[in-house]
């Protein structure tokens, strides 16, 4: 391929291996100067490998990388710096006890005689480059105090003030709110208007339509092309994304709701701090329905799971399961109870990595007689057990059956999860940022495995950051905001920004 000063960022013939895994193949990318790029592939398609080749983190085994036509090395994310390349994770890299200011200059710091820190001359410098770019930011705020919205723009900031011209944004939306996402994308047009390139991955392709100029697609490691997005449609992009027609709306029948099966009242739980985050949280989920609780990360959901689950104590308040109350007894005692969760951090809390996936399928279900006697298990039939599940939810690779859970993608991580706790047939499934981070042939499975359950009469209560999620998947809609239920409403008859700013702790029901 021709090399060109017109674009920011060319990259030839990537190739990156980790021992015999080939996570890119040959992948191409040229991103013009001053559009927003975006790069979509499922999980594991080698996406973000290919950004952290780009910014300096991995370093590849073949092809060229060339910004603004000159060839580079980028040796480490200093060089990438050095090089006016700028990086936001998607998980914030920001200390929660300082400024916004002492954030932004945090190793780069101004200084003045003797090696002094001259945090006025500092002030002043952020102070310019908020004006310059237009960024609602207070320099003097601490970022404990402020939105998430806001967190992110100050990272992007630390980019800018680090001379960035090119800035890649890692599923940047996250964990942001609809206005929230309004606002980002207007930023990175703005930023594109004073001469900026933006390369975004994400997962969210309506967000790609409304963003991007350009959509480069990787599928299992190698390049699969680059489309204007002006004459493509979101579901083209899925299709090339997974190499098949992929169904982007949520398919369901009416709920049939039964019995209440989960009821809560007035609940209050503090974390582990000491401080209250549940405040008086109140909630029913019937039989055959999905209640989907839509809210802003840090408005007391971890704690209500983690009270709901028996792993920390409720200050007062009740959470009963078809009548028989279990707070405050023990994990083993809401399991007895026919509740099945699907937690949020899947390799932390869902997963014993080193374990083979033939373990981890029975996790939770040591001494049923099906698997064995006693507190002994019986290999054989836990592996063929596990084989069945595998062979149910299209676990990959299909021989994984005697492998560390560990070595699997993160998407196949999450179907383990999944199949084991929907084979448990519980009552009552909780499920807890099910999607995060999967690609949407994936989601397309988890979606479906929900509704299934809900059909066969389960009550679901769906936790999720993702507010497309909720609004699609969701019977009844649920606002969580400062640990109480702000908002009610059935399916189809609320608007996303409605929901968004309770969500953000404006606006009436």
């Amino acid at each position: 391929m021709e090399v060109s000063p017109d674009y920011a960022v060319q990259m030839h013939g990537i190739t990156k291996t980790f021992g015999s895994f080939r996570a890119l193949d040959g992948v191409d990318l040229d991103v013009r100067k001053q559009t927003v790029h975006a790069i979509l592939g499922e999980n594991g398609a080698g996406k973000s490998t290919l950004m952290n080749v780009l910014y300096g983190l991995y370093q590849a085994d073949e092809g060229e990388v060339y910004l603004g036509g000159e060839k580079v090395k980028m040796s480490s994310p200093l060089d990438a710096i050095a090089h006016g390349v700028g990086m936001v994770h998607q998980h914030f890299m920001l200390v929660e006890n300082f400024t916004v200011t002492e954030n932004i200059i945090l190793g780069n710091e101004v200084c003045g005689a003797a090696g002094v820190l001259d945090m006025p001359r500092a002030k002043k410098e952020v102070e310019k480059i908020v004006e310059e770019y237009g960024f609602d930011v207070d320099p003097d705020a601490k970022i404990e105090d402020i939105t998430v919205g806001m967190q992110q723009r100050v990272e992007i900031l630390k980019a800018l003030y680090r001379g960035a011209d090119t800035l890649i944004l890692d599923e940047p939306t996250a964990v942001l709110t609809p206005q929230e996402i309004e606002q980002l994308i207007n930023i990175m047009h703005a930023l594109v208007a004073k001469g900026k390139t933006i390369i975004i991955i994400t997962h969210k392709l309506h967000e790609i339509m409304e963003s991007a100029d350009v959509c480069t697609i990787i599928r299992r490691g190698k390049y699969m092309g680059t489309v204007n997005v002006s004459e493509t449609t979101e579901e083209e992009l899925a299709s090339k994304m997974v190499g098949r027609h992929v169904n982007l709306t949520v398919e369901k029948s009416p709920a049939k709701p039964g019995e209440t099966v989960l009821s809560v009242k007035d609940l209050h739980v503090k974390d582990r701090r000491g401080i209250e985050q549940v405040r008086g949280l109140n909630l029913d989920v019937r039989a055959g329905e999905i209640v989907g609780i839509a809210g802003i990360e840090g408005n007391g959901q971890d704690e209500f799971v983690d009270a709901l689950d028996g792993l920390v104590k409720v200050e007062s308040g009740t959470i009963s399961v078809r009548g028989n109350n279990i707070e405050n007894t023990t994990p083993r005692n809401v399991l007895d109870h026919k509740v099945a969760t699907i937690p949020a951090d899947r390799q932390r809390l869902g997963l014993v990595l080193p374990f083979t996936v033939a373990e981890n399928s029975v996790l939770e279900r040591h001494g049923e007689e099906t698997f064995g006697k006693g507190v002994t298990l019986d290999a054989a039939k836990v592996r063929d057990f596990a084989n069945g599940l595998i062979e149910e939810y299209d676990i990959r690779p299909a021989d994984c059956v005697d492998s560390p859970a560990g070595g699997l993608s993160g998407g196949n991580q999450q179907k383990v999860i999944i199949a084991r706790e929907v084979s448990s047939q519980p009552d009552l499934l909780v499920a807890v940022q099910p999607t995060r981070g999967l690609d949407v042939g994936a989601i397309e499975f988890v979606h479906k495995a929900l509704i299934r359950e809900r059909d066969r009469g389960a009550a679901i209560l769906l936790i999720s950051l993702e507010l497309d999620e909720v609004m699609d998947v969701a019977d009844t809609i649920k606002v969580i905001h400062h640990g109480q239920i702000v908002g009610s409403f059935e399916q189809g008859t609320v608007s996303e920004e409605k929901i968004g700013l309770l969500m953000a702790g404006g606006g009436e029901q």
